[in-house]
């Protein structure tokens, strides 16, 4: 009998909208062997294996796994069922560190008994992974991310691997290290899935391949039984005269148009280069050794001290980004604007050339768009197509097109063709080799020597951020680039310090005076962490008040410190809900009516000479108002269209409207009975702000060690991450809101003990409190970062200053002057700590 197939998708297809995305296609991996999955960008292999690991529902088709049909199958369902993907775009959320997005892709019944630090750390160093566990992955280069990726694959010990594009942003010695993790997993019994655009991969790893075509199956073989051509042939429907278009015939005859002398800056030192018109000049060397750096120095975007010379003329700053086009590796984070159309993101570059009088005629900037994407062959159904539904060969090609639209003196493309299929590449290629006979210079980085000898005139060669060799001619054969890269690296002395590189951890020894110390890396983890802005906060608060008293000894006598803790209490309570929101990229404006409101639905129900019963009635009441104030901040943002601000905005409006439909003026005294007991002290210090303070410490415990507060963080880092990794983003973001109406409730309570009457204005100017609070605390308005603790010191600061300033008999205005002041010198100092990478710490 023969054995069932791992994995088994028959029939699926799936649209998108009038988007035949996928048609009846099939597909059976077997365990033990590398099924290889090629096909040009937009064929349908990611969604095909998004389909088979739960992220995509089809529309038609059934899926089997191991013999079971399988119904319905979620993220969740194919992680217990052993199926691991490691995405083309790694699903890695850039706000957690990497011990923490493992943790939140790894299942609890998969960590080991022992110390799960031990087992992550060695589970990185088996795929090459050169990062800390306490790095957050914001900071890591793209290969680490795709390290980590891996990583987290590995670790469910799959069933079913499914690798997409993993070798895009790895280089050579990275890319061994993934093969060798694929050869011991189908050791292992495990089916392996394997998309890639390179067919030399197809041929060291894959058993059998599948090629789409225009979202069809359209043929299937043993790899050994097909040539490179009949691949190709296969792959984009045609036959391809040739991969890289013809060389310059004599480049050194030409004439000098870039000339690089002593050019030196973090990641490299007195590199040089030379690139005469009509050339291409391609930059080689191991991931991580300065050529990265440099291309960035070239294009203005990198501090650097030395000469660089376009055509007769020095350029530095301002007058060298004006003169360069600048093409980014990671086209996805540094260069594609992906809420914007085809149409905005290839026009932004060159707005003032579609301009007159400072308004940007709107047919100039059609019809040169639509010139330059013509000339580029980028299919795409309309110019006003969001660009992230393009495939990622016509996205870098409109990234082309935004560089050409500018018209540059000097063209710079980092690792152009990643991600990118054969028929796309060819005609890169080619754009790339009309752009440089145009006259403009093309300096390119590339991680594949092949590519490199294919489309380059010269090459120069980097290791440890210098210059060591430059191959010209007949020199540039992928041969020779690999064994002076290799050589280079090898034998080459260490180079002067300079600041380290994502990823050039593996090369340090522990006599380079790169290595820092131990205390230096804990110092700038804990600058980089969330809880510096803690610490910057108690230090300022410590500080205010140490003045405070100074001038006026009774700002520390136990009425005002009951006084003062008993209003921050209130504030303490709005302000953590208000995190919990920020933290998934929202705001919450309704808090502050919202906490009126509830002061005056007590008003007319917590009052003398009302029964017990009724008392408790109220306060159900309030918290159900509460609740379906949440819910239905909620439901609109998530459900029904609605950005947050506009959401929060309008039950802001609609909850301060009731309240005063209630109330129009002040009335109905709260029971004093209640008050005393919700004010009670023990000491100087309330008891709800003890209260305040465990639920501070709780909520923060939660964010860092539960599910519920890894999946509220990714959700508000990287919400497509985040869903991947089976969060329930939607719930996430509903809930979020339900849990800051509910800490309002409570903040509510306290600010009904305080004013003791029913007023429907007094809520209102929590709102901003709340946000100001969250701020100070470090958390970011984007979110994905923050702290409860840090929420709760801001808002200790916040009700510190409005009562310092009585002491120091200052006017009210001084309140204002002194939180806005506050604000901006904490965001200066979070933004410009967390801005800086590593290799700038």
């Amino acid at each position: 009998m023969t054995e069932a197939a791992a994995l088994s998708l028959t029939g699926v297809s799936k649209s998108y909208g009038p988007v035949c995305a996928l048609a009846e296609v099939s597909l059976d991996v077997a365990g033990g062997r590398v099924h290889a999955l090629l096909g040009e960008n937009g064929a349908g292999k990611s969604t095909l294996m998004g389909i088979a690991s739960g992220s995509t529902r089809p529309d038609e088709g059934t899926i089997t796994v191991a013999g079971e049909p399988i119904a319905v199958l979620t993220t969740d369902r194919a992680a217990r069922l052993g199926i691991a993907i490691v995405h083309q775009h790694p699903a890695v959320v850039s706000d957690m560190t990497v011990a923490e997005n493992i943790r939140l892709a790894v299942p609890p019944e998969r960590m080991p008994s022992g110390p799960p630090r031990i087992w992550m750390a060695e589970l990185l160093r088996r795929v090459g992974a050169d990062v800390r566990l306490q790095d957050r992955v914001a900071d890591l280069g793209v290969a680490q991310k795709q390290l980590i990726e891996l990583a987290k694959a590995i670790a469910l010990e799959p069933k079913v691997l499914i690798l997409d594009e993993p070798t895009a942003p790895l280089g050579a010695e990275q890319s061994e290290i993934l093969f060798d993790q694929v050869r011991q997993a189908t050791a292992r019994g495990t089916a392996v899935v394997y998309i890639t655009h390179r067919l030399a991969e197809v041929r060291e790893i894959a058993d059998e391949v599948t090629v789409l075509r225009d979202g069809r199956a359209r043929g299937h073989a043993q790899v050994a039984d097909l040539t490179d051509d009949e691949m190709l042939r296969m792959i984009v429907g045609r036959e391809l005269a040739s991969t890289f278009p013809d060389k310059l015939a004599d480049p050194a005859g030409a004439k000098v148009a870039l000339e690089v002398e002593g050019l030196s800056g973090e990641g490299f030192h007195d590199a040089r280069l030379v690139a005469h018109h009509g050339e291409i000049v391609g930059l080689a060397g191991i991931v991580g050794n300065g050529q990265s750096e440099f291309l960035r120095a070239l294009a203005g975007l990198r501090s650097s001290t030395g000469s660089i010379v376009l055509d007769g003329t020095r350029l530095r700053g301002r007058s060298l980004v004006d003169a360069t086009a600048y093409m980014p590796a990671d086209r996805h984070r540094e260069s594609l604007l992906p809420a914007m159309s085809v149409r905005e993101n290839a026009a932004v570059g060159a707005l003032p050339s579609f301009a007159g009088g400072g308004v940007v005629s709107a047919d100039r900037e059609r019809s040169g768009v639509d010139a330059e994407l013509a000339k580029l062959s980028v299919k795409t159904a309309s110019r006003e197509t969001n660009v992230m539904a393009l495939s990622g060969g016509n996205q870098q090609k409109v990234v082309m097109a935004r560089a050409l639209l500018a018209a540059p003196r000097l063209l710079l493309a980092d690792e152009p063709t990643q991600g990118v299929d054969v028929g796309a590449r060819s005609e890169i290629y080619t754009i790339m080799r009309d752009i440089s006979a145009s006259g403009v210079p093309v300096v390119v980085v590339s991680s594949d020597a092949k590519e490199l000898e294919g489309l380059c005139d010269r090459v120069v060669v980097f290791s440890r951020g210098h210059v060591v060799a430059e191959l010209t001619g007949a020199d540039v054969t992928e041969e020779k680039i690999t064994g002076t890269v290799v050589n280079a690296t090898t034998h080459r002395g260490a180079a002067p310090a300079t600041r380290e590189e994502p990823g050039a951890r593996a090369a340090r020894t522990p006599s380079d005076p790169r290595t820092r110390t131990p205390m230096a890396d804990r110092l700038r983890d804990l600058a980089r962490g969330d809880y510096a802005p803690s610490i910057v906060l108690a230090l300022v608060i410590l500080a205010l008040g140490g003045y405070t008293f100074a001038h006026n000894v009774r700002f520390l006598a136990p009425f005002n410190l009951t006084s003062l803790l008993t209003l921050l209490t209130a504030l303490a309570f709005i302000s953590l809900g208000q995190t919990i929101v920020i933290m998934t990229g929202g705001i919450d404006l309704s808090v502050g009516p919202l906490a009126g409101l509830l002061v005056v639905i007590a008003s007319f129900f917590v009052t003398d000479g009302k029964s017990p019963v009724l008392v408790v009635l109220a306060f159900v009441i309030m918290l159900v108002v509460a609740v379906a104030s949440g819910l239905l901040n909620g439901v609109l943002i998530r459900f029904g269209g609605f950005t947050a601000v506009a959401a929060t905005l309008t039950l802001y409006i609609g909850l301060q409207g009731v309240s005063l439909l209630l109330r129009p003026f002040q009335g109905g005294f709260i029971s004093t009975s209640i008050t005393d007991a919700i004010t009670a002290t023990v000491g100087f210090v309330p008891i709800a702000f003890l209260v305040a303070v465990v639920v501070a410490v709780g909520l923060e415990l939660a964010l860092r060690f539960t599910a519920w507060g890894r999946g509220l963080r990714a959700a508000g880092s990287n919400e497509g991450s985040a869903r991947r990794l089976g969060v329930k983003v939607n719930r996430v973001h509903v809930l979020a809101y339900v849990g800051a109406a509910v800490l309002t409730f409570f903040g509510a309570l306290l600010l009904m003990a305080q004013i003791g009457v029913g007023d429907p204005t007094q809520g209102v100017s929590y709102t901003l409190s709340s946000i100001t609070a969250v701020v100070l605390g470090g958390a970011s308005l984007a979110g994905g970062r923050g702290s409860f603790i840090g929420t709760l010191l801001g808002a200790t600061l916040i009700q510190e200053v409005l009562n310092a300033t009585t002491f120091l008999n200052l006017s009210q205005s001084w309140q204002y002057f002194f939180q806005g002041i506050l604000i901006l010198i904490a965001a200066a100092i979070y933004t410009r700590v967390r801005r800086r990478t590593p290799a700038l710490a």
